[in-house]
């Protein structure tokens, strides 16, 4: 009976770690009739496959039709969007554009703030589709607008809609929207759908400048079906290299948002893979289970009472859904689960069912397996990277076999746990064994109190771990299946936290999935301490894990299903008057062998650094090019004055071809007074070369649209000799009739978050060498006025 009990308390864990990820979600029905008045996945789809049929990157053919196409569907909804246009500027990216919003409404029965529902209809810049981010949130929009106007109900509140621009740039249309917008000033919440991957449950995310309590509370009243939310995911959040829209709200408008976005397959982010192939439809019913109960509720909540100068705990559990409590609680519940501690041990010496040895032994095995998972974790994953350099390709962090790698590493920890314990314990000594996993979760508790409160509820499962306790002090062989039900509320926290890390942060952070499994196994101490198994667990938990890396082995290589990125730019040097084959890739395939040759030389060698993105990500590897006829861009000086000691100049960038950006630099230190691109303004002040931990020295990273030029005005001290540097980027290396690039194989796309598939011409000037050259010509240019007194 005692080995049966132990197997299905087994089978119940494995039931309840199970069902912790699947619960989080609803799941797809493709035979299920969706009534009118509800969200439906497969009406979402249709307007979906029309979003996702090109790269819609700001300034791209596809950008244009997305954007007429979410228009008439707004129309066909009954409603009368209009067009927010005007350039943007953001001082952090240093980005500058001309964002076109998309903004509709419905109109409420009452006069109080409004509610805004946000996404971006701009794709990313490489070719991607754009299917998870963001027309997943623009069909989630428009499919929830749809079924909430069938069920005939007006809110009280206006309902805004806001299909942003320029989101993936520097969230410049929101921008353009919080700062011009008149509308703006109305709005009290928004609710913004995002995606960073194709699939995984959407995890709901706050932003706001003060307290969370009422914002929580709210939302616990909305009563969305399946949320996915905690106090802890937004600290996460802060750790990552990115912002949304929402983030826009907050800091320029001090509006706060509920952000819905769904992280996992990562791999496929900003990607050509961001297909309706890829996309999980579970996790846009998911997002559509969200935005529907929250319109109905906060279409009518008074939404000028969400601010809060206080914050709550909260965190998604099954059946009950969302529990919180106020930050105020922390201290006392740590307080009284110490004393219950301190009360148990001397209860426990009382009764003679604690031995000070016994419990001093403890720490062994616990420390022995904390510290040899956490080494297995750290230095593990290096040694994997040595093994497979082609993972370095993917820049993302977590490869396509990620998620066996994630299992690898999980059972490979239990494996050595159950070792460890099988070593030291001893019959009857569980319950002293179980001292020292209870003492760690109260320092680890009192650690989050002092440093990060959002992750605040890794106490609740520290109670059930001390009625456990207090259950072992009491009976000689607990019921199993009883212990087993008491370790639900740690199974159901902290299983899906042990795929959540590497998932969110990538698998550079696999030892948290391995700290965690020890954490989690100690904490479930009252059930697998009373095993005879745990050598035979630990040797089927080490066949697993040898089973899982061979599994990632088997798909280590890059495939039609798992492409490689890659990339190739044609970069013309006008100063120098040479060109060159330029590539990120550390890894030359096939494709980029073609024009770099076997043996390429170091591109440090040609050019400083690359124009900005994401990781910092540099170009590797050089080769001459033949030249081609590039044209050059025009420089027309409009302006050169000085008033007051300050020399003020105004010239245009003029592109003589079709380019998608323009990134204008400083040669040398030069201390501008005044700065301004396209007529808006560069806050000398807020401008800085570190942006999301990556160094932009540009002045400006323009993205062209509409054939626009670049205006550039400034000021600088009496006397000063200003230079630029110029990259002038177009996005056609692939159609431009004077190359002939082959098609990529069908194991590679374009390397995302990158420029790539681009003709890139940099060109250097100075102010006062224009003025020598149009002295030089003797010709009067009607566009050039000379006004230096």
């Amino acid at each position: 009976m005692k080995k049966l009990g132990a197997i299905l308390s087994l089978l119940l864990i494995i039931a309840l770690v199970y069902y912790s990820f699947y619960g989080l979600t609803p799941h797809y029905n493709e035979d299920e009739t969706t009534p009118a008045t509800e969200f439906s996945v497969d009406r979402a789809l249709q307007p979906l496959s029309e979003i996702s049929k090109k790269p819609h990157y700001l300034g791209s053919e596809g950008h244009e039709e997305v954007r007429e196409f979410l228009i008439s569907e707004l129309r066909k909804l009954g409603l009368d969007p209009h067009i927010q246009k005007g350039f943007s500027i953001n001082p952090e990216s240093k980005t500058l554009n001309k964002p076109i919003n998309i903004v509709g409404r419905i109109k409420g029965s009452g006069e109080g703030k409004a509610l805004l529902l946000l996404s971006h209809y701009d794709s990313a810049l490489v070719p991607s589709y754009g299917t998870s981010d963001a027309g997943s949130g623009l069909v989630t929009i428009l499919e929830s607008l749809r079924a909430y106007l069938a069920s005939g109900e007006q809110p009280k509140n206006d309902i805004i809609i806001l299909f942003s621009d320029a989101e993936e740039i520097g969230l410049d249309g929101a921008k353009l929207f919080v700062n011009e917008h008149p509308w703006a000033k109305n709005v009290g919440l928004v609710l913004n759908f995002e995606a960073r991957g194709t699939s995984g449950p959407s995890n709901m995310i706050l932003e706001t400048n003060g307290g969370n309590s009422n914002l929580v509370k709210e939302f616990i009243k909305a009563n969305p079906d399946f949320p996915v939310a905690s106090s802890l995911m937004y600290s996460v959040y802060k750790m990552l290299p990115n912002d949304t829209d929402s983030t826009v709200f907050r800091e320029d408008g001090d509006i706060d948002s509920f952000f819905f976005a769904f992280i996992d397959n990562h791999f496929n982010y900003h990607t050509a893979n961001d297909n309706m192939y890829h996309l999980d439809w579970n996790s846009l019913a998911h997002q559509g289970s969200y935005l529907l109960p929250l319109m109905h509720y906060f279409g009518n909540a008074d939404l000028s009472k969400l601010k809060s100068k206080t914050d709550d705990v909260y965190v998604n559990l099954p059946l009950v859904k969302m529990i919180s409590y106020p930050f105020s609680w922390i201290l006392p519940m740590l307080i009284l689960a110490t004393f219950l501690f301190l009360f148990l041990i001397f209860y426990g010496l009382h009764k003679r069912k604690l031995n000070g040895k016994k419990m001093a032994l403890g720490f062994v095995p616990f420390l022995l397996s904390l510290i040899v998972c956490g080494i297995v974790g750290l230095f593990g994953w290096k040694l994997i990277i040595a093994l497979y350099p082609q993972y370095t390709e993917i820049q993302q962090g977590f490869t396509y076999n990620g998620h066996w790698y994630i299992a690898f590493f999980v059972f490979l920890s239990l494996a050595i746990t159950f070792a460890f314990y099988k070593k030291f314990t001893q019959k009857f000594n569980e319950p002293s064994f179980y001292v020292a996993p209870l003492l760690f979760w109260l320092l680890i508790n009192i650690a989050v109190f002092i440093i990060l409160k959002g992750a605040a509820f890794f106490i609740i499962p520290v109670f059930f771990g001390l009625l456990s306790f207090f259950v072992m002090l009491r009976q000689e062989r607990p019921n199993i299946l009883a212990m087993t039900l008491l370790a639900v509320p740690a199974i159901f926290i902290f299983a899906p936290l042990i795929q959540f890390f590497p998932v969110g942060l990538g698998l550079k952070m696999l030892v948290i999935s391995c700290v965690f499994t020890v954490l989690l196994f100690v904490l479930l101490w009252p059930v697998f301490g009373y095993y005879k198994m745990k050598g035979l667990l630990s040797v089927l938990f080490l066949l697993l894990a040898v089973f899982f890396f061979i599994k990632a082995h088997s798909k280590s290589d890059f495939s039609d299903e798992r492409r490689k990125p890659n990339s190739l730019v044609y970069y013309k040097d006008a100063d120098a008057n040479k060109t060159y084959w330029l590539t990120y890739d550390k890894d030359i395939d096939e494709w980029t062998q073609q024009y770099l040759g076997e043996k390429p030389q170091d591109a440090a060698e040609i050019l400083d650094a690359a124009s900005y993105n994401k990781y910092g990500t540099n170009f590797s590897y050089a080769a001459e090019a033949p030249e081609k006829n590039i044209a050059n861009f025009e420089i027309i000086l409009e302006e050169d004055t000085l008033i007051e000691n300050l020399r003020s100049v105004k010239f245009i960038i003029v592109p003589q071809r079709r380019v998608n950006k323009i990134d204008l630099y400083s040669e040398g230190n030069t201390s501008f007074k005044s700065l301004e691109f396209n007529g808006e303004t560069m806050p000398i002040s807020e401008v800085s070369n570190d942006y999301r931990g990556t160094k932009n020295s540009a002045l400006i990273n323009y993205y062209v649209s509409e054939n626009d030029s670049l205006k550039v005005k400034f000021s600088v001290e009496e006397n000063t000799s200003v230079s630029f540097k110029v990259m002038e980027y177009s996005f056609d290396l692939m159609t431009n009739p004077q190359f002939e690039i082959a098609k990529r194989p069908d194991y590679t796309m374009p390397k995302p978050f990158v420029i790539t598939d681009a003709v890139a011409v940099k060109r250097t000037f100075s102010i006062d060498s224009l003025k020598r050259k149009i002295a030089d010509t003797v010709k009067i240019n009607p566009q050039i006025i000379l006004n230096d007194k």
